[in-house]
């Protein structure tokens, strides 16, 4: 099977190379386009979730050999969960290869939070299905890079964060306010705005309400911070 253009860019992206690119056609190819000769990516989804939390879990005992299960378990959400999933996936420029039904498509389905995270973590299963676990663990490793090193900053739970900021300086706590919902009831996409006293604000659009809380908090953070 011969990988389009598109996809030939997306291996180049990700930096490894598919012996049998079906898996990596399989990863990027949404439920929405899914038929019963093409399967989508939500078994891949499932699996590849499991490999990067396995990868996560090695590489976060071998940085600190001290640290206690309490201070574990925050840093490994941080890493695992689906927004940082979703940064990984912005990137390496996921969205534009991966196969959408016209639907999603018109949505903006390419930058959807939810889409792009399920779809980084099916191409983590691609590659391991394809290349085995060290494959796959050096390909997590190597796009995560950073975030690895940080992740003490971003393990705090970004709603708190931003309470304890804005108390920290007189205001009230911060307010969120759903804007929208659309998508089908198994597939929603929420868009919540948080707003401060000052006027600041950030919004995010996630599958839940309360990841979209959460994703807002820590864009209205990231903002602030870099104020």
């Amino acid at each position: 099977m011969k990988l389009s253009a598109e996809l030939k860019a997306l291996q180049a992206r990700v930096g490894y190379e598919f012996s049998d690119p079906r898996h990596l056609v399989r990863a990027v190819t949404h439920a929405s386009m899914s038929t019963p000769t093409r399967s989508d990516n939500q078994r891949l989804e499932f699996l590849g979730d499991r490999v990067l939390g396995l990868v996560m879990a090695e590489a976060l005992l071998a940085a600190d050999t001290r640290a206690t299960e309490g201070q574990l378990a925050p840093r490994f959400n941080a890493l695992v969960r689906k927004e940082t999933c979703a940064d990984v996936a912005r990137q390496i420029d996921l969205g534009a290869a991966m196969k959408l039904g016209r639907s999603e498509m018109l949505s903006g389905g390419r930058r959807k939070m939810a889409l792009l995270g399920d779809a980084m973590e099916a191409v983590i299963a691609a590659v391991y299905l394809d290349g085995g676990f060290d494959a796959a663990k050096a390909l997590v490793l190597r796009l995560w890079g950073k975030r690895i090193d940080k992740v003490e900053d971003d393990a705090r739970d970004a709603k708190t964060s931003l309470q304890e900021w804005a108390q920290a300086r007189g205001q009230k706590p911060p307010v969120y306010d759903q804007i929208s919902r659309s998508g089908p009831d198994h597939a929603p996409v929420f868009v919540i705005e948080v707003r401060l006293d000052s006027g600041q604000n950030a919004r995010a659009e996630a599958g839940s309400k309360r990841q979209a809380e959460h994703a807002a908090a820590k864009a209205l953070l990231d903002s602030l911070t870099e104020g």
